[in-house]
C-alpha cells in the first residue's frame, strides 16, 4: 500500500484575501463558542457602559434569543455602523495595550455576533433621539429612528444561524441555560453595586426570573458579603473568613470559606483580576496550597477573591475569550495568595463549620407526623439545678462501671467552680462511648472526638518542630542518577533550593541528568527516581511542586495519629477540659488532618426546640 503524502501536491496553494463577512466568522468561532459567551460580551459591555441594571432575558437555551437591556451611557446614532466594525471601540486608542481598565477592549464582539446571527442594537445616548440598527449574516442595515428612554437594548436571534454547522455543536437548552446563569452570577458577584436580572423566556410571554441580584449598599466588604450570600448561599456567608491584603502593588481582597466548609469538586472556585471573572491554572493552583495541609485530596476549597492591580502589571490579552490572565511577577500573585489565606486560617484559631451542626440537628430532628406541641416549661434556678446534680450523680456514677456513658465526677464544694461563659469550648461536664467529650458552653453545649482533636494538636506541634529545626536529610553512600531531557533538568534545578528546605538535595550532573545526593531522613528508603519524576509532573501540569511535603507531612500526619489519644480511653476530667483549653489555643484545631470537624457546636435554643420547648 502507498502512501499518500497529504503535503504533497502537484497544485500550487494560491493565497486569498477572505472577505469581511468570512473574517467575521472566523473571529465569531473564537470569541462567541457558545450562547454563554455572547452573553457575556453582551453584559461587559453594559457595565463597560456604566450601567446600574442590567437585565438578561433568554429563550431556548440563548439559542433563539438573548436581549440584554442596560442603562448605560448609550451609543449615539452615527456610532451605530462604526460599533459593528471589526476593531471598532471607545474603550482604548491603540497606543497602550497593557493599560486596559475595561472589560472590552478589541471591538470584535457586535460584528462577530452579526456575522452568525440576527442583531438588532437600539441605543439612546443623553439629549438625543434613540436609533436603532439590525445586522443579519454580516449584512448590515441602515440606521433607524426607534423609541427608548434611555441606554441600550442588545437583540440576539438565530444565533449561528448563519453557520448551521456550529449548531451541532450545541448543548442541550437545560445546559446552555446554566452556563448563562454561571456567567452572569460572576460578573454579578464582581460587581455588588449593579442590579442584575436573569429571565427565561422561553416560550413567550414575560417568562420566569431565574436570578436577581438587587443593587448592594454599604462599604466594600458589606456589599460583597451580602451579594456572595445572594449568589452563593447563607451558609457560605457564615463560614467565610474575609481576606485583604496588599504587596507590592497587588491587592487581594474577597472570602474564603473555612476548610470544614469545603466541596467535593472545585465549583465553588471564583477568581478575580481587576474585576474581571479568570480561570487562570496559577491562581487556583495557589488557592489550592494555601488549603494544602487541611484538606483532603478529594476535598477542595470554597473561595471568591479578588485581586486588583495596575493593569500594566497583569497581561489580559492572552486568550481570546479573555478568561486567562499572564501576570508581570507571577511568584509575586501566587505568594500572596498563599501568605494570605493561611493567615486567615491560622486566626480563625478553632472555629468550624457551621453546618457541621446544622446536619447534626437536621439528623436528630424526626419528621414531625402532626404539628408539634409546644411546652411551656420554666427553667430550674442555679441552686436547685446544684442540688439535683448533688441528688443524681451517685446514680450516675454506678452507671459509670457499666455503661459507656458517664459524667464528671462533681468538684467538692470547697473548691472554687469554674464558670464555662468566658470559654469558647466551654466546661467539660462528661465523656460516652469512651470518645466523645461533652462540654457545656454559655449558650448551649460541644461535642468533641478526643481523637480527631488530639490528633490535629500534635500534628500542630511536630509540623511547629520541623518548621524551628528544618528538615533532617540523610546522604546518600551512592548518590542516585537521573536521566532528563534537559527542559526538565533546567525545570527541576530552579526549584532546587524549595526541595533542599525538605531535605532532598539535587545537583546537576551533566547533560539533563540530575544527581540525588540526599533525602528526607524521615521517608526512610526512598525511591529518588520516582519521587523526582513526580515532582516534574506536578510542575508541568500546575507550575509547582508539593510531593516532597506532602510526603513529609503524611509520616507527621501518622505520627500524630499513633502519639494521640485512642478512642475508647477514658479521660479524667482535667484531662478532658485541658484538651478543650489546648484546642482554644491552636490554630486549625477545628478539623483533623483530613479536613473532617474536630468538634460539634450545638446552641441551647436549637435543643430546646427539638424538644418543643418555647
Amino acid at each position: 500500500m502507498v502512501y499518500a503524502d497529504p503535503n504533497i501536491s502537484n497544485d500550487r496553494p494560491v493565497i486569498r484575501q477572505l472577505d469581511d463577512a468570512a473574517i467575521n466568522r472566523i473571529a465569531a468561532g473564537e470569541v462567541v463558542e457558545r450562547p454563554a459567551s455572547a452573553v457575556k460580551e453582551l453584559v461587559e459591555n453594559a457595565i463597560d457602559a456604566g450601567a446600574k441594571r442590567i437585565a438578561v432575558e433568554v429563550a431556548d437555551g440563548g439559542k433563539t434569543l438573548i436581549r440584554v437591556t442596560d442603562d448605560g451611557c448609550g451609543i449615539a446614532a452615527e456610532d451605530l455602523p462604526l460599533a459593528l466594525s471589526r476593531h471598532a471601540t471607545s474603550k482604548i486608542d491603540g497606543s497602550d495595550l497593557l493599560n486596559i481598565h475595561t472589560f472590552g477592549f478589541r471591538g470584535e464582539a457586535l460584528p462577530s455576533l452579526g456575522a452568525v446571527g440576527r442583531l438588532t442594537i437600539t441605543s439612546r445616548v443623553p439629549g438625543s433621539e434613540a436609533a436603532t440598527i439590525h445586522v443579519a449574516g454580516g449584512k448590515v442595515e441602515a440606521v433607524k429612528p426607534a423609541a427608548l428612554r434611555t441606554g441600550t437594548v442588545v437583540e440576539l436571534r438565530d444565533l449561528f444561524y448563519a453557520t448551521p454547522a456550529r449548531l451541532k455543536f450545541m448543548r442541550t437548552d437545560r445546559a446552555e441555560a446554566q452556563a448563562i446563569s454561571d456567567i452572569v452570577k460572576r460578573l454579578a458577584m464582581a460587581e455588588p453595586a449593579i442590579a442584575f436580572t436573569l429571565r427565561d423566556v422561553s416560550g413567550g410571554g414575560e417568562g420566569r426570573v431565574t436570578f436577581r441580584a438587587d443593587r448592594e449598599n454599604g462599604d466594600l466588604f458589606d456589599a460583597l458579603h451580602a451579594r456572595l450570600a445572594r449568589i452563593l448561599g447563607r451558609e457560605f456567608a457564615e463560614n467565610a473568613l474575609q481576606i485583604d491584603a496588599t504587596r507590592e502593588g497587588l491587592r487581594l481582597y474577597g472570602y474564603a470559606a473555612l476548610p470544614t466548609y469545603s466541596r467535593g469538586a472545585a465549583v465553588a472556585q471564583y477568581l478575580f483580576v481587576n474585576g474581571r471573572p479568570v480561570r487562570d491554572k496559577m491562581l487556583t493552583g495557589a488557592l489550592r496550597a494555601a488549603y494544602f495541609d487541611f484538606l483532603s485530596r478529594d476535598r477542595h476549597p470554597a473561595a471568591a477573591l479578588f485581586i486588583d492591580c495596575d493593569p500594566t502589571l497583569v497581561d489580559v490579552n492572552v486568550h481570546p475569550a479573555k478568561s486567562e490572565v499572564r501576570f508581570r511577577d507571577p511568584g509575586l500573585a501566587r505568594g500572596l495568595i498563599v501568605s494570605s489565606l493561611r493567615h486567615a486560617l491560622a486566626e480563625a484559631g478553632h472555629r468550624a463549620s457551621s453546618t457541621v451542626a446544622n446536619a447534626t440537628l437536621g439528623a436528630m430532628r424526626p419528621e414531625p407526623a402532626a404539628p408539634a406541641r409546644v411546652y411551656q416549661i420554666d427553667r430550674p434556678s442555679p441552686m436547685a439545678r446544684q442540688a439535683a446534680y448533688r441528688a443524681q450523680s451517685p446514680g450516675f456514677a454506678e452507671l459509670s462501671q457499666n455503661y459507656s456513658g458517664r459524667i464528671v465526677e462533681p468538684v467538692p464544694e470547697t473548691a472554687p467552680v469554674e464558670e464555662p461563659q468566658d470559654l469558647p469550648l466551654g466546661a467539660a461536664r462528661g465523656q460516652v462511648h469512651e470518645n466523645y467529650i461533652i462540654a457545656q458552653t454559655a449558650d448551649g453545649m460541644v461535642i468533641v472526638d478526643q481523637h480527631a482533636a488530639h490528633e490535629r494538636l500534635v500534628y500542630e506541634k511536630l509540623k511547629g518542630q520541623m518548621a524551628e529545626n528544618g528538615v533532617a536529610a540523610q546522604a546518600l553512600l551512592i548518590p542516585e542518577i537521573v536521566d532528563l531531557t534537559d527542559g526538565d533538568c533546567a525545570r527541576l534545578m530552579a526549584v532546587a533550593d524549595d526541595l533542599a528546605r525538605f531535605g532532598l538535595t539535587i545537583e546537576p550532573f551533566g547533560g539533563g541528568a540530575v544527581a540525588v545526593r540526599e533525602t528526607p531522613a524521615i521517608l526512610g528508603e526512598v525511591d529518588a527516581r520516582a519521587m523526582i519524576l513526580d515532582i516534574l509532573d506536578e510542575l508541568a501540569d500546575q507550575g509547582e511542586s508539593q510531593t516532597v511535603q506532602a510526603r513529609i507531612e503524611a509520616i507527621l500526619s501518622r505520627v500524630a495519629c499513633h502519639g494521640s489519644v485512642r478512642s475508647g480511653r477514658r479521660m479524667r476530667a482535667e484531662e478532658m477540659n485541658a484538651l478543650l483549653r489546648e484546642m482554644e489555643a491552636t490554630p486549625h484545631s477545628g478539623q483533623c488532618n483530613h479536613g473532617r470537624p474536630t468538634y460539634v457546636e450545638l446552641k441551647l435554643s436549637d435543643i430546646e426546640r427539638l424538644f418543643g420547648r418555647s
